[in-house]
């Protein structure tokens, strides 16, 4: 806790990396393919009229599109595709804009983590105050592997001893999956109505075979294939066209330390934890992992607040 009270954003900024922004007047379809192209998950929207930037387009986005008209009688999926990012925005949001968060470079990283956890979101601009230019969109991952990577000097916290089962870090109840047979809309149905970020995807036999997430959604959009939504969720893993985080799966008596390492690892965002027999019983994922190692230590529930 100490370690991330005395490290700044900026020190978690790397030297070289990739900052793709759009323009709120934008088409949405050319956002959506150029955050594939730029093998990026979400970009800040600058809105040329306040001369501010005033969101962020994330795959959240494009899966409230397509969840809200595949079905709809009154507006064909292409006559969407022309909308530019701003009228989405005033269709979507109807006035409940919520003002963007994003953290100063010189803020802490505790206050990055609480305020990742605390907002549900999974990006975080990091914006010079004085120039308003954003630096970095800060990650889960990114914190996690700056904790992994740099914290390795100071002594690790007793419970990373522990297994999960006893630590019960995670989600353990009424797990959201998907049957591999199931079209993917009822993905994006499952992805909406219970605001998770992947699904574990299990056969007949009710055993993990795959993890359909959020990012795979957007794969829809490269390959012009979100007319088809009711193909099935193994066709849509069948046809990805880069090989994304698999399923990684850990077993509730191992222990946090050997749970924190596979995920840093192998980057990805979470694990999928499973019986002897390879059953879903719970998902382990960055945000839980860091509201134990961060905010937990500090008195601060902020995944229930």
């Amino acid at each position: 806790m100490h370690f991330m009270r005395s490290h700044c954003c900026y020190d978690a900024i790397p030297t070289s990396c990739k900052l793709v922004v759009f323009d709120t007047s934008l088409e949405i379809k050319k956002a959506f393919v150029a955050l594939v192209a730029n093998g990026v998950r979400a970009a800040p929207l600058w809105d040329s009229k306040t001369q501010s930037f005033v969101g962020m387009l994330t795959i959240t986005d494009f899966i409230n599109i397509l969840h809200r008209y595949y079905r709809s009688p009154l507006v064909q999926i292409y006559e969407v595709e022309e909308h530019k990012i701003e009228t989405w925005r005033e269709v979507y949001l109807q006035g409940s804009f919520k003002p963007l968060v994003s953290i100063s470079p010189s803020n802490s990283l505790f206050d990055a983590v609480y305020s990742l956890i605390k907002h549900k979101i999974h990006r975080l601009p990091v914006i010079e105050p004085i120039s308003g230019n954003v630096l970095h969109i800060l990650t889960h991952k990114r914190i996690l592997k700056f904790l992994h990577i740099f914290g390795s000097t100071i002594p690790k916290p007793h419970f990373l001893k522990k297994t999960v089962q006893e630590l019960c870090i995670g989600t353990f109840r009424d797990v959201a999956v998907v049957p591999e047979t199931a079209p993917v809309y009822t993905a994006l149905e499952i992805f909406v109505d219970r605001r998770v970020s992947a699904l574990p995807v299990i056969n007949d036999a009710g055993q993990v075979v795959g993890l359909y997430s959020r990012f795979d959604v957007i794969h829809l959009a490269a390959q012009k294939t979100y007319n088809n939504l009711d193909m099935s969720v193994r066709e849509a893993l069948r046809q990805r066209t880069v090989c994304l985080e698999g399923v990684l799966t850990c077993y509730p008596h191992e222990t946090m330390e050997d749970i924190i390492d596979r995920i840093a690892k192998e980057q990805v965002h979470r694990l999928v934890l499973v019986d002897e027999n390879q059953h879903p019983r719970g998902i382990v994922s960055l945000s839980d992992i860091l509201q134990a190692l961060v905010l937990t230590p500090a008195g601060i529930n902020a995944l229930n607040s």
